[in-house]
């Protein structure tokens, strides 16, 4: 029989591999879409942190899940301000412009 530990760590080699070849695949246009969606993933993965955080089953998860809340914290801030500094560069400016 196998461990969960080593499921889990299948399971996570799998996505990083298929994280990998999808985003590689990505055409510069779709990356604000992109950009959201991953947004998105983090806030799913801010509340299993939290979840991981607060059960108080031993030190070692709680402060992986308190590392782990800030970590996709992090991540969410920054996609959200990379999405907006992409969206602005497609706003047409105001100069020129008579109003």
């Amino acid at each position: 029989m196998t461990s969960a530990l080593e499921v889990g760590l299948y399971v996570f080699i799998l996505a990083t591999f298929l994280g990998i070849e999808v985003i590689r695949r990505v055409s510069p246009l779709l990356h604000t879409p992109l950009m959201s969606l991953t947004n998105a993933i983090s806030a799913i993965a801010v509340v299993g942190s939290i979840l991981v955080a607060g059960s108080e089953q031993s030190t070692l998860s709680t402060v992986l899940g308190t590392i782990a809340v800030a970590a996709s914290s992090i991540n969410i801030v920054g996609g959200y301000l990379i999405t907006y500094r992409m969206l602005r560069m497609f706003k047409k400016s105001a100069k020129g412009s008579r109003s």
